[in-house]
């Protein structure tokens, strides 16, 4: 019995530091910081706010969201809404658009961190 709650008093604490350590570096983002977007578990991104392909293809660009991986990104802009998550602003550090067509999108930091979408460098 003491050994179950000992192994849950462990688990517990390091899961804490995690969300802590998550916290701590999306406190950290600055306008002006360089990311790099990640793999995504689906095709499509979740926390990143891409816009869905139809609107991609009206606008002449090509909806391919694998060959995003490696891009390097700059924030633009930093808000911090009244639920207390933390919103960005991207744009393309080489100066090109998403996909052809969008040259700005938003993120959200937290989560997009924690699922790997966003990599700070």
């Amino acid at each position: 019995m003491m050994k179950k709650f000992a192994f849950a008093l462990l688990f517990s604490a390091s899961l804490l530091q995690a969300q802590e350590e998550v916290k701590t570096n999306t406190s950290n983002v600055q306008i002006g910081d360089v990311l790099e977007i990640g793999t995504s578990k689906r095709m499509d991104y979740k926390h990143i706010n891409f816009p869905r392909a139809n609107f991609i293809i009206k606008r002449g660009g090509l909806a391919n969201y694998k060959g995003l991986k490696g891009d390097r990104v700059v924030v633009t802009a930093v808000e911090t809404e009244k639920d207390g998550s933390t919103k960005i602003k991207i744009k393309r550090k080489d100066g090109g658009r998403f996909f052809g067509s969008h040259t700005v999108v938003s993120a959200d930091i937290n989560n997009a961190l924690a699922a790997g979408e966003l990599l700070m460098n």
